[in-house]
């Protein structure tokens, strides 16, 4: 599942949210906090780990990076107990700002047994809020 967001952010600054762990929980939808993460994120190997969901039903999920090209994208191996999900956020750069692309699809898991057209369905509306997000945040005024 594909979705995609033009923002009026440059690459640079979109990639200063990716590339900070601790802010994941503030641009994905789902991600309830983020309790550690490894000193050299964002690099290939480097993981973090997270509540999924809300309180008071928050369960365990981790993220390994699984690929990183600076400014450019950012893909990653989500765990939680019902799912083994691959993510990836692509930063394209345009005439003004960039457009963030992100690809997402559950890979094990008793939530792989989910139809395709299903899990697209909501795997797609819960992504076009996570870019959402993730723009509003790279777009913000430097404090």
């Amino acid at each position: 599942m594909e979705v995609r967001c033009a923002t009026t952010a440059d690459a640079d600054a979109v990639w200063t949210v990716l590339a900070d762990g601790w802010r994941l929980a503030s641009w994905v939808v789902g991600a309830a906090r983020v309790q550690a993460v490894d000193p050299g994120w964002p690099q290939v190997g480097a993981t973090l780990t997270c509540g999924i969901g809300a309180w008071p039903l928050v369960l365990p999920g981790a993220a390994r990076v699984t690929q990183c090209w600076p400014s450019r994208a950012l893909a990653l191996h989500g765990d939680a107990p019902f799912a083994g999900i691959d993510v990836q956020v692509r930063v394209d750069s345009a005439s003004t700002g960039c457009t963030l692309v992100m690809r997402e699809d559950v890979v094990s898991g008793p939530a792989s047994l989910v139809p395709a057209p299903l899990r697209a369905a909501a795997i797609g509306a819960r992504n076009a809020e996570t870019l959402r997000r993730l723009a509003l945040l790279a777009e913000a005024p430097s404090p």
